[in-house]
């Protein structure tokens, strides 16, 4: 008994039809009848009925038939296998972007990795700063464009610093203006990063003290998504990092800070522990990325 042999009643089985089955396996059916009659003088038994019209399974053919399947299903695992056996492994690389980043950094990292793609699996990852820092704590990731987590033993590297700027409703009295002033917070609601956002949060702070303002945060959020939303049902303002402008909706709206507005920056976080030879090369070729708050 061969392998055609159980593929050839399958398909007559399926088909109902020695001519269909025939067309199906691109045989002739003088030819595919021949094949089935072996099959079944090997087997010993009648496997299908022939009728004027079709063909039909016995029960012994019907008994077969859930065999035939699952050898054939075998077979072709047994296959599967021993060619992804015969390829060398490919190594795999996790990366993780704070929500929003990936928009900049991921196409640039890609083209780091370019002539290694073939021989990695990369895997990326979507997360909040400070849940991407304990994934490279405890090894779930390989590297992450971040902001510097103090509280994580992890080594960085800056490769942007991003200018803070204010979202508001579209239809805000503010929208109207090139540019807000520290003093414009004055009577309103206003929104920064919670304790979770914690360099957001103290970035913020530092800001309203160096231009005078007594002014406490209305809400605290944890991600861009929450400030948006809040900013829509509040009304209020929110000073967050320029990569918010790749996720605006309508109804919200952003502006610059007038004269020099502070900064929060964007790094490139790993284990000191890890020894992936990936990751060595693309730390190795860090100077190549070009954010887009860059001097030139």
């Amino acid at each position: 008994m061969e392998l055609r042999h159980l593929r050839y009643f399958i398909a007559v089985a399926e088909m109902g039809s020695l001519t269909e089955a025939a067309r199906r396996l691109y045989t002739s059916q003088p030819s595919l009848s021949r094949q089935i009659r072996d099959l079944e003088n090997e087997v010993g038994v009648e496997l299908l009925s022939r009728s004027v019209r079709g063909v039909e399974l016995t029960a012994a053919g019907k008994a077969f038939l859930d065999h035939a399947r699952l050898a054939l299903m075998q077979v072709d695992a047994a296959v599967d296998t021993a060619r992804r056996a015969a390829q060398p492994a490919r190594k795999a690389f996790a990366i993780g972007f704070q929500t929003g980043l990936e928009m900049n950094w991921l196409p640039q990292a890609m083209q780091l990795l370019h002539d290694e793609l073939k021989n990695i699996h990369v895997t990326i990852t979507s997360d909040y700063s400070p849940d991407l820092a304990e994934a490279l704590a405890r090894g779930r990731l390989d590297l992450a464009f971040m902001r510097v987590e103090p509280d994580y033993d992890l080594e960085y590297g800056v490769v942007d610093r991003e200018p803070l700027i204010v979202l508001m409703p579209s239809d805000h009295r503010l929208a109207a203006r090139e540019a807000v002033r520290p003093e414009d917070f004055l009577g309103e609601v206003f929104i920064g990063g919670s304790n979770k956002a914690a360099v957001l949060r103290a970035v913020t702070e530092a800001y309203l003290r160096r231009s005078g303002l007594d002014i406490e945060l209305d809400h605290g959020v944890d991600n861009m998504a929450m400030a948006m939303s809040l900013v829509a049902s509040t009304r209020g303002l929110a000073l967050m990092p320029t990569y918010a402008k790749n996720l605006l909706p309508e109804s919200v709206v952003s502006r610059p800070l007038e004269g020099e507005a502070p900064t929060i920056e964007v790094a490139v976080g790993y284990s000191k522990s890890n020894t992936s030879p990936i990751l060595k090369l693309l730390l190795s070729r860090l100077d190549e990325l070009t954010g887009p708050n860059q001097e030139h």
